[in-house]
């Protein structure tokens, strides 16, 4: 992906993790399910790696999204580190819950809340109206999925996709 910060002229290209579908993360949710078919309650979990370059200025950062362990562990949790131009060693390394909190501990040896989303406001998306957009426009071209799937019409939905 691209991201650019107008006010100050820079333009960040990025990847992004993966996506995974979860539900059962026991030997006995295993067995319960198998035994009696009962679902337990599904969530999404980012995995892998991804980046984010800055050309104008050269900083960088290295981004790790830890799946959870078959046993024990925590969901969400996220490990990065950010460079300085030309540098090979991280000035700053961050770690915590992407949807929570995250610490920075900075070389400096000075330690930091680097973010805590849940104190984040949430900004409503400005896009433009349907018939404004380009046929290949993300809403656009997935308008029929995102309407089939609102109403549940799952065949209707997979059949837009198509």
């Amino acid at each position: 992906g691209c991201v650019t910060c107008l006010d100050y002229d820079e333009h960040y290209i990025l990847t992004f993790p993966n996506g995974y579908g979860r539900q059962v993360n026991t030997l006995f949710g295993i067995f319960i399910l198998n035994a009696l078919s009962i679902l337990t309650v599904p969530w999404i979990e980012l995995g892998g790696e991804c980046s984010i370059n800055c050309s104008k200025t050269g900083y960088n950062a290295s981004i790790v999204f830890h799946t959870k362990p078959f046993y024990g562990g925590k969901k969400h949790r996220i490990t990065a580190e950010i460079f300085s131009p030309n540098d090979k060693k991280p000035f700053c390394s961050i770690e915590g819950e992407w949807n929570g909190v995250m610490y920075a501990k900075y070389t400096t040896g000075e330690n930091a809340v680097f973010i805590d989303t849940k104190k984040m406001p949430t900004i409503k998306k400005k896009v433009r109206k349907l018939e404004d957009q380009e046929d290949f426009e993300s809403r656009c071209l997935w308008k029929d999925v995102t309407y089939n799937l609102k109403i549940r019409d799952i065949d209707a939905a997979t059949a837009a996709k198509h």
